[in-house]
């Protein structure tokens, strides 16, 4: 009979619960820039200035933190984005 393997807690992989969540919208080749502007002002209430800023650095740089904010609503703004066609992701900030 061997015994059972101990996991040391050290170990594994830990994330701070108090650490916001960001939400990152990638750059792609399919959606227009007017189509991303639209779907920051729809998903995030942002204002038509604010959503063409977040859109152009997602243009030019390649991705901007659209929202922040618990795991949970980071996965839920994560998913929304995904409906509407956008490439997201999520991370600890």
């Amino acid at each position: 009979m061997t015994s059972p393997t101990r996991v040391d807690p050290s170990s594994e992989e830990r994330t701070d619960p108090d650490l916001p969540w960001v939400v990152l919208v990638w750059n792609d080749p399919v959606n227009t820039m007017d189509y991303v502007t639209f779907v920051f002002q729809k998903l995030f209430g942002y204002s038509m200035a604010e959503a063409e800023s977040l859109m152009l650095d997602v243009h030019h740089k390649g991705r901007a933190v659209v929202s922040s904010g618990t795991r949970e609503k980071a996965e839920l703004d994560v998913f929304r984005l995904h409906e509407h066609g956008l490439w997201a992701t999520m991370q600890q900030d």
